[in-house]
């Protein structure tokens, strides 16, 4: 087989089409359709599911609710109108008679059932009045002896207007014609601890045409040899495609931001409080990259709370011990002016200026932010996706800080990218990048960071700071509203503040303002003895900040809002949330919003108000919210229930999806494909290449960002 299979030369035309131009056309655009545009994506196009068409089933061994084949003789065939207009034949063997029942039909099908007729039957067996019945069933009149087949019949992914029969005819004809040359080094495998694992060539035989007594059930599951081997390849594209762009990024040159200098240790002392051990280990971590001369880009997650801004605050202050620029971009302008505060009051002390661009800015105020960040007055500017416009020029960003990276897209990181440093002159200037720090608030899973994040370094904050109590979370029905009332007359009343977070309402943007200001006119009614203030996302940045402004120094002590709360909101008077409809919500949304509070020294309690009937989606979601406090294993219940293509966001652009892995249920095949991936790109790189060639197709899906 592997010596044939040398013979033939790989093929990436597209797939073959019978009849003319026209016909050529519309059957490639089908096939487009199901992701097949060249030869190799048919051997890829594996069956959902198979039919065992290899045996006859005799009529009276036929179980009801099994999927069987028969062969017999029609016996009569007629169409009745009980109660509407249906074809009914009558087919029998030696030993019994069963109905074939037709809904809707073609003449030619009813010229086929003619009595006296041959014919093999497939299909679901069903209890009826009459006895046992086929609905509408796949058969095919017989013409003398014909074989059985010798495989289980592939039922493969389609669309509308592509049979199965032409599927089948197409696939077989690609595996004939296509090169399934092993890519993977027996080498590799013995070094992996795969020597056992399936070829490649098998693999795909088996799958398309698996023998009669093959293992339906692994089959289906997924856990059949030949599945395992499709699986191990598909990840193994993905960890070579990542991890061949991280030495890309790796080759490229960055300006070193060495230690040396004294603002480091000057903040560090005149914090109010000791960095955690998780802090100084992933700090260590960071400034080990930011003293390299290429491109820092790593990925620093951790939960709500946990400190990851002072460890940014850091890594921008080495940049200025460099004599260089750091920017940090935020999704919000909440976010932004939560940065630019503490910012502001961590640096001022040590001298150090830092620039704020954002819409909520006059005129006057973003020329002169604008003018200090392009002639290096302003060693740190913190902003919005304003950031990477065209207009804002940098005299020497050597560092990009991203938060929150997974809400901006591929290209908006690439464009702050872009803006390095300008004032190096000459042959120096070319090909020099800013460092790129990326954080996150929302952890992201284990297996994901292996996989869909193997391009980048990870860091992890995985401890939260002293003296942080955890927060209380409560379900609550909406038909104890009015405790939930009384709970916040309390807390207010002791001389501390309230969020209410309203309804989620994803259909509609101008419902979910229009609920947002019902609910704060009622709650302003119920409570005439307290300022309530409404904060949502059509309010503009100025607007926004007043009511933010005015919430952090007291004068509102309820704050009504729509999920732009989500992040960037650090009030440490802030000890009770509560979440409308909690059950439109998602996992991680639920976790981000009860972050908001729990910030100061009081106990803080974050109240879920749902309203019944819980759907099972909605009621995991709330019991997985209500038992853990712990964002990680918040984030692998998400990944779970979402799945990663919703998990990824942005990042998906460019990264390739996975169609037959599951990173949670092939853990072991993923370690093993990283382990393969760095060896193979090292010792075999031509084998690497053919395997990305494979899978990939030749089409640039490496990340960008």
């Amino acid at each position: 087989m592997r010596a044939a299979n040398r013979a033939r030369k790989p093929t990436k035309r597209a797939a073959a089409a019978p009849g003319g131009g026209g016909a050529q056309t519309a059957l490639r655009a089908k096939l487009a359709r199901v992701g097949i545009r060249r030869d190799f994506d048919f051997v890829l196009h594996l069956p959902l599911r198979y039919e065992d068409e290899t045996r006859i089933v005799p009529i009276p061994e036929a179980r009801p609710g099994s999927a069987v084949q028969i062969e017999g003789e029609v016996l009569d065939c007629k169409i009745v109108f009980r109660p509407r207009r249906q074809l009914v034949a009558r087919v029998g063997d030696e030993s019994g008679v069963l109905t074939l029942r037709f809904f809707s039909f073609y003449p030619s099908q009813h010229r086929t059932l003619v009595a006296g007729a041959r014919l093999r039957a497939f299909g679901e067996v069903r209890f009826a009045q009459q006895g046992l019945e086929m609905i509408h069933p796949r058969f095919h009149a017989l013409h003398g002896e014909e074989p059985l087949p010798a495989a289980l019949t592939p039922i493969y992914p389609t669309t509308s207007g592509l049979p199965q029969a032409t599927l089948r005819r197409l696939i077989g004809e690609a595996l004939g014609r296509t090169d399934l040359e092993e890519t993977l080094p027996l080498a590799v495998r013995e070094a992996i601890g795969l020597s056992n694992l399936t070829g490649f060539a098998a693999a795909v035989t088996a799958l398309h045409t698996p023998p009669p007594d093959a293992d339906e059930r692994a089959l289906a599951l997924g856990t059949h040899p030949a599945w395992r081997r499709i699986k191990f390849d598909e990840l193994l594209a993905q960890q070579l495609s990542m991890r061949r762009h991280y030495r890309e990024r790796k080759a490229k040159r960055a300006r070193p931001l060495a230690p040396g200098g004294t603002l480091v240790r000057e903040l560090l002392s005149q914090l109010p409080f000791r960095l955690t051990r998780a802090q100084i280990r992933v700090w260590s971590e960071i400034g080990a990259d930011l003293a390299r001369a290429h491109p820092m880009h790593r990925l620093l997650q951790g939960d709500v709370g946990s400190g990851k801004t002072v460890v940014a605050a850091l890594a921008c202050l080495r940049a200025v011990e460099s004599g260089v620029q750091a920017a940090v971009m935020a999704p919000t302008e909440i976010l932004a002016e939560q940065h630019v505060r503490k910012f502001r009051d961590w640096l001022s002390r040590l001298g150090i200026s830092v620039a704020w661009l954002t819409g909520a800015q006059s005129r006057k105020e973003r020329e002169a932010a604008l003018e200090s960040v392009a002639n290096g007055t302003a060693p740190i500017v913190v902003g919005t996706h304003a950031l990477f416009q065209e207009h804002v020029v940098f005299d020497a960003l050597a560092l990009a800080v991203v938060d929150e990276q997974h809400r901006f897209g591929v290209m908006q990181r690439l464009a702050l990218r872009g803006k390095g440093e300008r004032r190096l002159k000459g042959s120096n200037a070319g090909g020099v990048e800013p460092h790129l720090l990326m954080m996150s608030a929302t952890p992201i899973p284990r297996t994901l960071s292996m996989s869909y994040y193997a391009d980048l370094d990870v860091s992890v904050i995985d401890e939260m700071p002293p003296g942080r109590r955890p927060v209380v979370t409560k379900l609550v029905a909406d038909t104890r509203r009015q405790e939930v009332m009384r709970r916040i007359r309390a807390a207010c009343g002791a001389g501390h503040q309230a969020y209410w977070v309203c309804p989620l309402i994803e259909e509609s943007d101008a419902l979910q303002l229009k609920t947002a200001l019902e609910t704060h006119a009622a709650l302003a009614g119920d409570f005439p003895e307290l300022g309530v203030g409404l904060v949502h996302g059509r309010m503009s940045a100025v607007e926004k900040a007043e009511v933010m402004s005015a919430f952090a120094a007291g004068e509102l002590q309820l704050l009504v809002a729509t999920t732009v709360i989500e992040v960037g909101v650090d009030i440490a008077n802030a000890t009770l949330m509560v979440i409308e409809h909690a059950e439109r919500f998602g996992l991680a949304q639920l976790h981000q919003l009860r972050g908001r509070i729990g910030r100061g020294a009081a106990e803080s309690v974050c109240i879920l108000l749902y309203q019944n009937p819980l759907g099972e989606a909605a009621r995991r979601r709330l019991q997985a919210i209500y038992e853990s406090t712990d964002g990680f294993e918040i984030a692998r219940q998400d990944l779970l229930a979402r799945g990663p293509g919703e998990y990824l966001g942005s990042r998906q652009s460019g990264a390739p999806l996975l169609r037959f892995a599951d990173t949670e249920r092939d853990q072991d095949l993923l370690a093993a494909a990283r382990q393969a991936a760095e060896l193979m790109l090292a010792e075999f790189p031509r084998e690497a290449q053919q395997h990305l060639d494979r899978w990939l197709g030749g089409r640039s899906e490496f990340l960008k960002a």
